[in-house]
């Protein structure tokens, strides 16, 4: 199963991956049990360190967060460490909030049932197996792709160019047929051939695709790859 403790290169597909098993486990339950893990969702999202295993909130602004009281918050926070999904670190005393770490091995068993709903390239990824299907394998090509046109300058054109210089058959094969299809703020979101395509790129070269805009534009933060 998947290391409980998103790192390295591939930690942000993980952290994705591990988001997107508690929403499709959400979407199968009842709307009160929906409800519940929408709010765990947001916790994550909001104020959970994966590097430490921490989450420190209040419970008033989990009231706020969540558009509910205090009394709806002690339910629901109570309800998610019976589930196991949430450990008590530390307790809270004197004014200071408590501490909770989330245990994600837990999680992911839980939502184990779901995975091959969302595809078997994530069902493989969350199993471990980073060789990925059978059928996800780069598409061959005869010759590398020449070098991209970089006279537009933007970051998509330059980090295309390093792409192609780094790694000719990946890009020939998957990098040369993405488009730039807008940013917002820190998001680039490219357009993908295909719907395989685009899961492809998402699931193998998402970090390294980020690492290189990054080196032609430190502000992108995110990739996103769309069909």
């Amino acid at each position: 199963m998947l290391a409980s403790k998103p790192a390295g290169r591939n930690a942000s597909v993980i952290k994705y991956d591990i988001l997107t098993a508690l929403g499709t486990h959400a979407l199968a339950l009842d709307k009160g049990k929906q409800r519940l893990v929408l709010r765990f969702m947001t916790l994550i999202t909001a104020r959970y360190n994966w590097s430490r295993d921490e989450l420190a909130v209040g419970q008033r602004e989990m009231a706020r967060m969540w558009h509910v009281d205090e009394r709806t918050v002690k339910r629901e926070m109570a309800k998610l460490r019976a589930l196991g999904w949430l450990v008590v670190k530390r307790q809270g005393y004197r004014g200071r909030v408590s501490e909770y770490g989330i245990n994600l091995e837990r999680i992911l068993r839980d939502t184990q049932g779901i995975w091959a709903a969302v595809g078997p390239d994530f069902e493989q990824r969350l199993n471990g197996d980073d060789t990925g299907p059978s059928n996800v394998v780069p598409l061959p090509v005869s010759s590398p792709a020449p070098a991209p046109d970089l006279s537009d300058g933007s970051e998509w054109s330059l980090t295309k160019g390093l792409m192609h210089a780094e790694d000719p058959a990946s890009y020939t094969a998957w990098i040369q047929s993405l488009s730039r299809q807008g940013r917002a703020g820190g998001r680039l979101t490219l357009l993908a051939p295909s719907r395989f395509h685009a899961t492809y790129v998402m699931a193998h070269l998402a970090p390294r695709l980020l690492e290189a805009c990054r080196e032609v534009d430190p502000d992108v933060s995110d990739i996103v790859v769309v069909s």
